[in-house]
């Protein structure tokens, strides 16, 4: 079942094309999500609420490697990608290699983009266009002390 939530960027905008014809209100974030913990899992419960579905687009292990440095990933795709699906709070998981999500964002036309207050709106990647169809951007406060960063650092120090 997990599995059937993967999809590929046709499959994602055609999915998108239905739940828009549908009348539901289209949330979509990103990121690498490494290592899930509870940070994730907050954000991600969160960000579902702005909406009817939630579409999580996934960094590539290229790209999470491109952006995190070549020890990253820990956990590779297929598995992330296969965590991610089994959450109940996400409808859909798609997997992006572009050093952004803009064009993930541009086929999908999200109704609302979701990122974490790390951000400024004026920094997130996709908020003008998604402003210019009339949708909202939103952030969410993160869950301090969580961070797949700080995780890998406590399991390597424990191990030393």
């Amino acid at each position: 079942m997990t599995e059937s939530k993967i999809l590929t960027r046709p499959q994602a905008v055609e999915w998108a094309d239905r739940w828009h014809t549908e009348g539901k209100r289209l949330v979509f974030t990103n990121g690498c999500f490494d290592i899930l913990h509870l940070g994730h899992v907050d954000y991600l419960e969160k960000a579902r609420q702005f909406g009817d579905k939630l579409i999580l687009g996934l960094n590539t292990d290229a790209s999470v490697s491109r952006i995190k440095g070549p020890l990253r990933p820990v956990v590779n795709e297929y598995a992330r990608a296969r965590l991610m699906a089994s959450l109940a709070f996400i409808d859909a998981v798609v997997l992006f290699d572009e050093p952004t999500p803009l064009e993930l964002i541009q086929a999908l036309k999200p109704d609302v983009l979701v990122k974490g207050n790390d951000y400024a709106i004026a920094d997130i990647v996709g908020a003008d266009l998604v402003l210019q169809n009339g949708g909202r951007v939103e952030t969410i406060p993160l869950v301090a002390g969580y961070s797949t960063t700080a995780l890998i650092g406590k399991i390597r120090e424990a191990y030393r």
